[in-house]
C-alpha cells in the first residue's frame, strides 16, 4: 500500500460519508458512489456536524455509477448488508489488482460474501464503534465515538493476526483522524460487536425507544442483558469466548451515550429493509451449528420479521 493511497467508499451514508470526508479533509484521493444523494452532493458536497467539530467539503469526486469511478487502493463497503446483491456489479469496477477491501458492515458474514467476489486474501474486516445518522442528502450527523477495528479476514476463521498491511492501514486511518485499532481476532471482534447489536438494534424497534430509555427501563435493561449473555453464549460455543466484564462495560457506556437511535430503528421507521439476516440469523444459524439455540434472540428475531 502506496504512503497515500487513493479511496472508493461504496455507500456514502452515516458511516461511509462521514469517514470518507474525513479522509478527504486529510488529503487522500477519495471517490464517492452515491444512489439518492447523488444530484445534491455532486452539486454541494458533504456537510458533516460532528462533536470533533463541523466542516463542509463543497466538492467531492461523486459518481452515480461504478462503471464511471476509478479503480482504487482501498475500497470501504459501507452500504447495509440488505443491498450487498449490488456488490458483484460494483467491487470487479473500484478495486486495484492487489488492493484493499475493507468492509464496514454489521453482523457476520459481511466478508464471506465479499469473498464470492474477490479474492479473500484481499479483504480486511471493520467494525464500527459510531454514533452517526444521515440527517439529509449529503448531510451527516457524527454524535459520538469513532474508533474502526481493523482484523484480517481468513476463510477457515482462524484469527489474522496482526499484519504490517493491518498496521499501515491502522496508520494511514490515523492520520485523517479516524480512532483505528488493529486487532487478532476478526469473528470474535464481530461476536463482541453482537453482544450490543442483537439487544439494542432489535428492541430500539420493537419497544419504539432510544438506547437510554432501554437501559433505563429495569425491564427492557433486564431483557437487554439477557440477549446480551445469550449472545455471549453463542460466541463461546464458536470458540470465542467473551468475558463478563466486557458486557458490563457495554451496558455503563450506553448509560453514558447520548439517546441513540440505533440504524436498525432509523431504517424501520424510513420503511427500509432491517439488516435481519447479518445481526440474527446467521448468528441464530451459526449458533445452532455449534451446538447451542438463542431462544430469547430467535424471540425477538420473529417479532422483526413480523415488522419488516
Amino acid at each position: 500500500m502506496s504512503e497515500s493511497p487513493s479511496f472508493a467508499i461504496i455507500g456514502t451514508g452515516a458511516v461511509g460519508g462521514y469517514y470518507g470526508a474525513l479522509l478527504q479533509r486529510a488529503g487522500f484521493d477519495v471517490h464517492f458512489l452515491l444512489n439518492r444523494d447523488f444530484e445534491q452532493v455532486r452539486a454541494n458536497g458533504l456537510v458533516i456536524e460532528s462533536v470533533g467539530g463541523n466542516f463542509t467539503l463543497p466538492s467531492v469526486h461523486a459518481y452515480r455509477s461504478a462503471a464511471d469511478m476509478p479503480e482504487c487502493d482501498v475500497v470501504i463497503v459501507a452500504l447495509k448488508t440488505t443491498a450487498n446483491s449490488a456488490l458483484p456489479g460494483i467491487l470487479p469496477c473500484v478495486v486495484k489488482k492487489g488492493g484493499i477491501v475493507l468492509t464496514l458492515q454489521n453482523g457476520l458474514g459481511s466478508e464471506q460474501a465479499i469473498a464470492e467476489i474477490v479474492n479473500p486474501d484481499q479483504i480486511i474486516g471493520g467494525l464500527c464503534f459510531l454514533c452517526s445518522n444521515k440527517t439529509g442528502p449529503g448531510h451527516i450527523r457524527h454524535l459520538d465515538y469513532g474508533l474502526i477495528t481493523l482484523g484480517e479476514y481468513r476463510p477457515d476463521q482462524k484469527p489474522g493476526g496482526i499484519t504490517p498491511r493491518l498496521e499501515k492501514l491502522d496508520e494511514i486511518l490515523k492520520s485523517a483522524g479516524i480512532s483505528a485499532q488493529p486487532i487478532e481476532d476478526l469473528p470474535l471482534a464481530r461476536w463482541k460487536k453482537l453482544v450490543w447489536n442483537i439487544p439494542f438494534n432489535g428492541l430500539s424497534v420493537v419497544k419504539n425507544q432510544l438506547t437510554d430509555q432501554l437501559v433505563k427501563n429495569p425491564a427492557t435493561r433486564e431483557l437487554c442483558l439477557k440477549l446480551m449473555y445469550e449472545t455471549a453464549a453463542a460466541a463461546a460455543a464458536c470458540a470465542r469466548p467473551i468475558n463478563p466484564g466486557f458486557i458490563e462495560k457495554m451496558v455503563a457506556d450506553t448509560e453514558k451515550m447520548e439517546p441513540y437511535s440505533p440504524s436498525m430503528k432509523l431504517d424501520f421507521d424510513r420503511g427500509n429493509k432491517m439488516e435481519l439476516d447479518a445481526i440474527y440469523r446467521i448468528p441464530i444459524e451459526t449458533a445452532k451449528q455449534a451446538g447451542v439455540e438463542m431462544p430469547e434472540t430467535e424471540k425477538l428475531y420473529c417479532q422483526l420479521l413480523a415488522l419488516n
